[in-house]
């Protein structure tokens, strides 16, 4: 019997401590040392967490920029998240599992760190340098997929736009320019509709 997936999450109470927001928040840092806080962080089976809004699962948010544009794809019918399938993403990330050298307690956070890059190798091959900063946190609590995920959303800015699929799920690849998300907005799930908003304030912050 295969073992059931086990993701990252905070009690939604932490996040509460600091304040709940609705879309982008770019003062980061207060909202990082919580989430980050020794004890805070714990795994729990993902079939509890997704139906829990006492949780909140965290999920990097990666965007990858590249000469003013946007890496975009259009999540596939073998998207993990059946909900999403068939809109367009400007987001690389997913649930964060535990590993061997996961340690929940002491610095969390470069382990954190660590971990996204995994994740972000499981779905598509980035075959250049690049920089990567936390720009923003995503929360929207508006529907049943929002209320129980948290996003950290990571900016990585590419010498090149070498980046190939790994992940099936992962369709339609290509990096678009900002009036082009904007016409595609409204094919964009709701996490890249928040971000697409912010990009300009967000590039700028890099």
């Amino acid at each position: 019997m295969a073992q059931e997936e086990q993701v990252l999450v905070i009690p939604r109470k932490e996040l509460e401590k600091v304040g709940v927001f609705h879309g982008l928040m770019m003062d980061t840092d207060k909202y990082l040392s919580s989430i980050f806080a020794p004890g805070v962080p714990r795994f729990m089976p993902r079939s509890l967490a997704e139906k829990d809004p006492s949780f909140k699962q965290i999920i990097p948010y990666v965007l990858m920029a590249c000469d003013g544009r946007y890496l975009s794809y259009v999540r596939g019918k073998r998207a993990g998240e059946t909900r999403l399938v068939g809109n367009r993403s400007i987001g690389i990330g997913g649930h964060i599992n535990p590993t061997d050298d996961m340690a929940l307690f002491g610095d969390f956070y470069e382990t954190y760190l660590n971990a996204v890059k995994r994740e972000v190798e499981e779905e598509v091959t980035v075959s250049t340098k690049f920089t990567n900063q936390i720009v923003a946190l995503l929360n929207d609590d508006s529907n049943e997929v929002g209320s129980v995920h948290l996003g950290v959303v990571h900016l990585w800015t590419l010498d090149a736009p070498e980046v190939t699929r790994r992940e099936q799920m992962i369709t339609q690849m290509t990096f678009m320019s900002l009036p082009e998300l904007r016409e595609a907005e409204n094919t964009l799930e709701t996490w890249s509709a928040l971000c697409l908003g912010y990009l300009d304030t967000l590039a700028a912050s890099k």
